[in-house]
């Protein structure tokens, strides 16, 4: 039967010269030249994917200031998705890199092409996960230049933070800077509207997110642990040298390398799955805001299904009007906007709730009706259906889960399909949007990995990462990542992997440098 190693009594060396991968090699010609050929057709793509969504739509140009705006904003959330590849991809690599498994650039590009392929493939439900934190008064007004600079603040201030924390070398958490952002900039939009500012912050949501983000890394780092112990203990994978430290630069027998590459990919494709729809959010509500006629509804959403719409919201009116008591007066239009933007903002559930939202479904229903299709909804009403859409997805998500309303069987079913319809005209990405964000994440997986990748393959344990330690923590981090993304959970795969690392090294007996894992607690965002 195999065991693990006793625990050292003598403090473990660093790698050595001889062990220690060649970080340093510079990247060949044919490199550079796909590098500046992707990133030039990335954004060639993405501008002309823009000006063609713009055109289709009909949208009257009268002032070039809100485009101008768009493309800044547009700019700095590629720039974020950029320096979260480089940051975070570091996490993927630095097993296969530290156990000689793949060469250092090729590993970078492998990582970087799964990344990509990993963001096309993404569902967008983390995407508007995101969203929901934000203040609803700036979702609803994020066109204005209240709106602007929100996303311009949060945005540089997760930046600033990730360029900060990688050139000190600390394996921080790209997740948890952008939701603290988040969570910073409705603070304050409370505190400036004299507001407490706990009332700026989806709180419900935040606690959701943040439990997600909490548990994940002891997640990981338990995990990880089990996994090593039972492949050693249970004698699963009798070959000794799964767990010992590579012999010199020599690459693992085979059958090792492709378990390590493997799970690498899972990663990297977990990593771009998840990571990249929290640009994918914040770029479709720049859009919204910008651009509502283009990017505010599905335009896309063909005329069966638009009659398919109106009478599923007949029947959601139809039910919740059963629920109204007789003797309260008739609700306008804009009064029930307020009263939905108001139990949104602050979940206090009163009589005007049901009423409010009946009405305003019967508004939304009778407006696309009225036109035709989504598609025909006319430009200076677009913005006020779909802020009508979202206020009434999130009245009729808070009522489902406080249970405040008491709905019968039969309201809450004909209530959750119409929310579902809701959805689906509102909460889409268009390809071009998933393209730009893919080639931005995969691009910056080829830059600035080293100092990461230093700290994760040296700095976790005092010893250097064997073959199983390395495959656990990436197995472990694959399926964790991924289970998060279908369940529409933000995670972080920085938190994840090294946590994942370090159970590895705790249950090999190998001490922890606790400088850098205390590091990486006090830096997870802003």
């Amino acid at each position: 039967m195999n065991t693990l190693a006793a625990p050292n009594t003598e403090m473990p060396a660093a790698p050595t010269a001889a062990h220690r991968p060649k970080l340093d090699a510079k990247p060949g010609p044919i490199t550079l030249i796909t590098f500046v050929g992707l990133l030039a057709a990335g954004l060639l793509f993405t501008a002309w994917s823009l000006a063609s969504d713009v055109s289709a739509s009909g949208a009257p140009v009268t002032t070039w200031v809100p485009y101008i705006l768009l493309g800044v904003a547009l700019l700095i959330a590629l720039g974020f998705e950029f320096v979260n590849g480089f940051h975070d991809t570091a996490n993927a690599v630095a097993t296969v890199i530290y156990t000689h498994s793949l060469p250092p650039n090729f590993a970078v590009v492998w990582s970087g092409f799964f990344n990509f392929l990993g963001v096309l493939a993404s569902s967008g439900a983390v995407a508007f996960g995101i969203i929901a934190l934000l203040p609803v008064k700036l979702i609803l007004q994020v066109g204005s230049g209240a709106g602007f600079a929100m996303v311009f603040a949060l945005l540089i201030a997760a930046i600033i933070w990730n360029l900060g924390t990688w050139w000190l070398g600390l394996p921080a958490s790209s997740s948890h800077t952008l939701i603290g952002s988040i969570i910073g900039v409705g603070i304050a939009n409370a505190l400036m509207h004299g507001r407490d500012g706990t009332s700026g912050v989806d709180w419900a949501q935040a606690t959701k997110v943040g439990y997600s983000l909490l548990l994940s890394p002891l997640v990981g780092f338990g995990c990880a642990a089990l996994l090593l112990l039972l492949l050693a203990l249970r004698a699963f994978v009798k070959n000794r040298a799964l767990y010992e430290e590579p012999k010199g630069s020599t690459p693992p027998p085979w059958w090792i390398r492709g378990l390590l590459i493997l799970t690498c990919t899972g990663v990297s494709f977990a990593h771009g799955s998840n990571d990249g729809q929290k640009g994918m959010g914040l770029i479709m509500l720049i859009l919204v805001g910008t651009v509502p006629m283009a990017y505010a509804l599905n335009r896309a959403m063909p005329a069966n299904e638009t009659v398919k719409f109106v009478a599923v919201a007949e029947m959601a009116q139809t039910a919740l009007n059963r629920s109204v008591p007789t003797s309260l007066p008739a609700l306008q239009p804009a009064a029930a906007r307020e009263a939905l933007s108001t139990y949104v903002r602050t979940r206090e559930f009163n009589d005007t709730v049901v009423p409010a939202l009946a009405v305003t479904v019967g508004s939304i229903g009778e407006q696309v009706k009225q036109h035709g299709s989504l598609a025909g909804v006319p430009a200076d009403s677009v913005a006020n259906v779909r802020n009508d859409m979202y206020l009434a997805s999130e009245a009729i998500r808070h009522l489902d889960k406080s249970g405040a309303a008491r709905f019968n069987d039969e309201t809450k079913s004909r209530v959750g399909a119409f929310r579902q319809e809701l959805d689906d005209a509102t909460r889409f990405i268009p390809l071009w949007v998933k393209v730009a964000v893919a080639i931005a994440l995969g691009l910056g997986t080829m830059i600035g990995w080293k100092r990461i990748v230093v700290t994760v393959g040296e700095k976790i344990g005092k010893t250097h990462l064997s073959y199983a330690q390395g495959a656990s923590a990436e197995v472990v981090a694959m399926i964790t990542i991924g289970a998060a993304d279908m369940y529409g959970l933000p995670v972080s795969t920085t938190h994840v992997l090294s946590s994942g690392v370090a159970g590895t090294m705790t249950a090999s007996g190998s001490d922890l440098q606790m400088s850098t894992l205390r590091n990486l607690a006090l830096a997870p965002g802003c």
